[in-house]
């Protein structure tokens, strides 16, 4: 197809196609704003060589495209470091807008404690969001009210420490970003009711934006899809979090929701959950309560790329797994 365009184009018009080409090439994130820009022009009944104008789809990307990096389950302190020697370097390579980061097990493995919480806001993290172990570290929760870029589940009693949803600003485009936990599965827990509470909480943030992106915390496959079909096309995106194990069913509808039911861990990838093994095979061998630990292995950021337009609807998503190379000095540092 792209020989028969070239071809017909007028000559004035080729130099614009080379040049085009060379920038669609530089990552994944214009590659995908290229095509479906492609076919807004074919809807618009454009001449094909319009379609390769580089000022003219340069101008249509940015005015487009806004990249989401969706971050796993931060897992200990491993899960931090991977964060510290990755996040940065993947932000450049990808060209990424905005990162939420699920950060339900980030110290020891079970909540997120305060110093965490600031750490990761400096290392590039946007919004952190929780889960069932969002009140497990006692400074957290004064500092929960303080910081509007910590979430907690938004279907707590409401007069609970922290928000479960915020509007944030990216460039010249807004989203919003909801936190929900689901129901099954957690005994310390009981919360409201997601699938009645979510419909009336999307239409109250599309009073300012369309881009919605929801982190649904659940420990069943069955509740996430069912969240997924219930919400389909009236968000951005339905990510899944809590079984820490990234799967392979990522889709983006033709409504534009993109969804995928669990977006992995951050931390060691050879582990229980990002915890010590051992540890966790004695408690099943021996049903005798034991204080689990962080574990040291291959270190891996997990998560998804998302790319959303300007009306809010997600027209790419890819699945990330990305490796942190960890020396033995490094390991022993961040162990003292």
């Amino acid at each position: 197809m792209l020989k028969n365009c070239f071809s017909s184009c007028p000559s004035s018009t080729r130099g614009n196609l080379l040049n085009s080409q060379k920038t669609v090439n530089m990552n994944s994130k214009k590659i995908n704003s290229f095509l479906v820009f492609q076919k807004f022009c074919a809807k618009k009944n454009y001449p094909l060589y319009i379609v390769f104008n580089i000022e003219l789809f340069t101008s249509f990307m940015y005015f487009v495209f806004m990249r989401i990096l969706f971050i796993g389950e931060i897992v200990g302190k491993a899960g931090v470091f991977t964060l510290k020697n990755s996040l940065k370097e993947f932000i450049k390579k990808n060209d990424v807008d905005f990162v939420i980061a699920n950060g339900n097990g980030t110290t020891g493995g079970f909540g997120i404690g305060k110093n965490h919480s600031i750490y990761l806001k400096k290392l590039g993290v946007n919004v952190i969001t929780t889960g069932e172990c969002a009140y497990y570290k006692k400074d957290i929760v004064q500092h929960f009210p303080k910081a509007s870029y910590l979430l907690r589940p938004a279907n707590y009693p409401p007069g609970n420490p922290g928000r479960g949803w915020g509007i944030y600003t990216v460039g010249d485009h807004k989203i919003g970003v909801i936190d929900m936990l689901g129901l099954y599965g957690y005994t310390r827990v009981h919360l409201s009711n997601p699938y009645t509470y979510l419909p009336e909480l999307v239409k109250k943030i599309k009073q300012d934006t369309n881009s919605i992106i929801i982190n649904f915390h659940s420990l069943t496959t069955a509740e996430k899809q069912t969240m997924f079909h219930h919400m389909n096309g009236n968000v951005s995106a339905i990510l899944g979090t809590g079984a820490k194990s990234l799967t392979a069913d990522g889709i983006v509808t033709e409504k534009g929701t993109a969804y995928i039911t669990d977006c992995g861990r951050t931390g060691a990838f050879q582990s229980v959950g990002g915890l010590e093994p051992q540890i966790e095979i004695q408690k099943f061998l021996t049903q005798i309560p034991e204080r689990s630990s962080d574990f040291w292995s291959e270190q891996y950021m997990q998560g998804v790329l998302l790319d959303i337009d300007k009306d809010g609807k997600s027209t790419a998503m890819q699945t990330i797994k990305y490796k942190c190379e960890v020396s033995a000095d490094e390991k022993s540092s961040i162990n003292r």
